[in-house]
């Protein structure tokens, strides 16, 4: 037995409870958590935003541990290995998956969301997911491999095409996807100009790495100023609230790449622009074993530091979950095992 969070009904917060530890699978690895991540994703799940939600479930998806036992058809691990995982399971065998996209797998299953996740100390995951994390890389660092940094090299390296010279706009540059993202932009060559609507956060976005920030609304007069034509690249972060404003902040041949929240709220969209200014918007999402490898590579040369909010206990979930909702923190939450 184990102890672990719960989400039992949506709108509530998860409790803390004791569970069997799976038996281990032949193709599986267990593995003993030494921080977990606390994602806004969690949040959303717990609000009832994910259609693909089973309960009762363990939340969480972002893992950081080590090997503690292996399946018998386990083949790249073993016990002793520092491990990540990507926060799903791909089937292995579509055509996403065979040619490396396995992102994009229709029949991937997720942990936290339609499979047992994360906030617990031992979880068994298939060999397919794992990822292996090098020895300097510090477990926080680890657990945000995925989710995080992961997710936003594969947005900004892979489908935005970001360039070394380049213009960056990262709009919600306080939390923590958009934390880390001011670090890998800086990693990849970009000027970035962050944008938050939380003053008391510029502080801490320009310690991460930013060349300008912003705020307020109508925020892309101020990003004009500063880039002169517009920027390259907009990473979206927030949704609906910053998303015109990020596209009026576009020079020509711009693009928008939309990552890491899941807002169902409409936006009125100028099309013209789309041809007239040759803009184009690209959604982005979670992580391929590849961007992972290249955000622990980031971390490893110590040129992506995570930004931890704060630490908590596995009994503090429902408080770092409040913490998060109500937008209290700088950076990342984590769970301590």
């Amino acid at each position: 037995m184990q102890k672990a969070a719960v989400l039992t009904k949506t709108k509530e917060y998860p409790r803390v409870q004791e569970i069997e530890i799976e038996p281990l699978r032949e193709d599986e690895v267990q593995v003993e958590q030494i921080e977990t991540g606390i994602c806004y994703r969690d949040i959303l799940t717990m609000e009832g935003f994910m259609p693909r939600l089973v309960l009762p479930i363990v939340p969480g998806h972002e893992i950081s541990g080590t090997v503690r036992k292996v399946g018998p058809k386990v083949t790249k691990f073993k016990v002793g290995d520092r491990v990540t995982s990507l926060i799903y399971v791909p089937c292995g065998v579509c055509e996403y998956c065979r040619s490396g996209r396995e992102n994009l797998c229709r029949d991937k299953k997720t942990f936290g969301e339609s499979m047992n996740g994360a906030y617990r100390k031992y979880i068994n995951i298939p060999e397919i997911s794992l990822v292996k994390v090098p020895q300097n890389v510090s477990p926080e660092a680890a657990a945000i491999a995925a989710c995080v940094t992961g997710m936003v090299v594969q947005a900004l390296d892979v489908v935005g095409g970001l360039r070394e010279g380049q213009t960056l706009l990262i709009t919600g540059a306080g939390g923590g996807v958009g934390s880390h993202a001011v670090q890998i932009g800086k990693a990849l060559g970009a000027t970035v100009i962050a944008e938050t609507s939380s003053e008391w956060k510029s502080e801490g976005i320009r310690k991460a790495g930013a060349d300008f920030v912003v705020s307020g609304s109508d925020f892309s007069k101020k990003v004009k100023e500063i880039s002169k034509e517009g920027v390259d690249i907009v990473l979206e972060t927030v949704g609906s609230p910053t998303f015109m404003d990020g596209f009026r902040s576009l020079k020509f041949g711009g693009r928008v790449v939309v990552v890491g929240n899941v807002d169902v709220n409409p936006v009125s969209l100028p099309l013209g622009n789309l041809i007239l200014k040759g803009n184009s918007i690209a959604g982005s999402v979670s992580s391929t074993k590849k961007s992972v490898e290249k955000a622990l590579k980031l971390s490893s040369e110590g040129k992506i530091t995570p930004v931890v909010g704060k630490v908590y206990s596995l009994e503090e979930v429902g408080e770092a979950y409040r913490a998060m909702k109500n937008r209290e923190l700088f950076g990342k939450a984590y769970i301590k095992f």
